[in-house]
């Protein structure tokens, strides 16, 4: 499926700078293009399924707190 995201688009120096408005991803290059292919890799990225390659072990923590 895909969707469509609004992207800014800044230079810092001798980067771009592309930062997706709806979702907290950003992403860089050398050119302007490039900054936004990045990004749109870094997006895909971002909402890929992960696929574990292990089973996670859950465990209990105790740590003391202090109320101030």
């Amino acid at each position: 499926m895909k969707q469509t995201f609004t992207a800014i688009v800044w230079r810092e120096g001798e980067w771009f700078i592309a930062q997706c408005l709806e979702v907290d991803v950003a992403s860089q290059g050398r050119t302007e293009k490039e900054a936004i292919e990045n990004l749109r890799e870094a997006l895909e990225l971002y909402f890929e399924e992960p696929t574990p390659k292990a089973v996670p072990k859950i465990v209990k923590v105790e740590a003391e707190v202090r109320a101030t």
